[in-house]
């Protein structure tokens, strides 16, 4: 008889156990949903990492904005009209103590800037840290957070350039973030930013991203799907050989840069290649290479032939010219996220994410 009840008992267990893991998504404690993935490789059933996707932002909810990196002396009036564009949406905006400081390069001292990012990334009340602005400095305070509380309550954290450092090191957790516009985005007329604004307040409020992109004839044709990860390739490559460093395999990369030699251009990326970024990954989006500097002695090839040559022995699509990075048109991305990638030379391509 009790050997009847036991294998009852494991049968009941195999059961259950099953049935939670044919889900794709649950949704724990109403704030988070964990996406969990099957991939069948050699008829054994391989379980993928989880990514955490934080909850969508909801009128009355509260956003922090913290000054992480740069420097905002004389940007008090353009950070306050960050503040009144989130407020216009119905969201609650708190600035970081220290957003104003000055500490010579820096929006402060290494020390108060990881403090108001600590206390935000601590706060369960924060559903959002929205980063003043890059320029430099975020990587210096990273090793200086405790992400448990944020691992625990997870929640948006949105910028692009500087910001990379914490896309990537948050990537390693598991958890999406959104490469988008910052507080100093709002320098520019709204009427000029318009398409960046509105994909930013789309991905905030769990709005479906698609985009079509005219296609470059540099493009490598191709479709194919993969958690996109990515950002500034300077940060990228800081960010080598440490606990922050982003794995790409079966993801799809996405790399933006500003005011840099080709020569040096062609340097981080094959510090990367070295490093096995593209060596299992699924495609490659290219987004502003802004104000190429000239060298003295030139080049000799287009940024795209120097990125296509860099990638030419892997067969993955590449898509260049997506409208990401220093440029006035900043298009949201939600890293960590899969998306559907369809290139193509002539017409458009499409981004979508899931």
């Amino acid at each position: 008889m009790k050997s009847k009840i036991f294998f009852f008992t494991l049968l009941m267990v195999s059961i259950l156990t099953n049935a939670q893991v044919e889900k794709d998504t649950v949704a724990v404690k109403d704030t988070i949903t964990i996406k969990n993935a099957l991939e069948v490789k050699d008829s054994v059933v391989v379980k993928k990492p989880i990514i955490i996707q934080p909850a969508y932002l909801q009128k009355g909810d509260t956003i922090a904005i913290v000054a992480p990196a740069g420097i905002l002396k004389n940007k008090v009036a353009i950070i306050d009209k960050a503040k009144a564009l989130a407020e216009s949406w119905g969201l609650h905006v708190v600035y970081g103590k220290n957003v104003f400081s000055q500490g010579h390069h820096f929006a402060g001292s290494d020390e108060e800037r990881a403090s108001d990012f600590q206390k935000a990334l601590d706060n369960p009340n924060i559903k959002a840290i929205w980063a003043a602005r890059g320029g430099y400095g975020s990587v210096r305070i990273l090793d200086k957070l405790d992400f448990t509380k944020f691992k625990e309550n997870p929640k948006w954290v949105i910028g692009y350039s500087d910001i990379t450092a914490f896309h990537s090191h948050i990537h390693t957790l598991g958890i999406e973030t959104i490469h988008g516009m910052m507080g100093t985005s709002l320098g520019d007329e709204l009427k000029d930013i318009k398409k960046t604004v509105s994909s930013f307040k789309k991905a905030l409020f769990g709005k479906k991203l698609k985009y079509k992109i005219e296609s470059n004839s540099f493009n490598r044709e191709g479709e194919t799907t993969g958690e996109l990860t990515g950002g500034n390739l300077s940060i990228l490559m800081s960010v080598l050989g440490s606990k922050s460093q982003v794995d790409t395999k079966k993801k799809i990369l996405f790399i933006e840069e500003i005011g840099e030699y080709k020569y040096s251009i062609d340097r981080m990326l094959q510090s990367l290649k070295r490093a096995g970024f593209f060596e299992h990954c699924n495609g490659l989006v290219i987004g502003d290479i802004s104000n190429i500097k000239k060298n003295t002695t030139k080049w000799g090839k287009p940024i795209e032939e120097l990125i296509l040559d860099m990638v030419a022995e892997y067969d993955f699509p590449v898509l260049f010219n997506f409208p990401a990075g220093h440029e006035k048109d900043n298009r949201a991305l939600i890293f960590g996220r899969n998306i559907k990638l369809d290139v193509t030379k002539e017409g458009t391509s499409t981004v979508v994410f899931d």
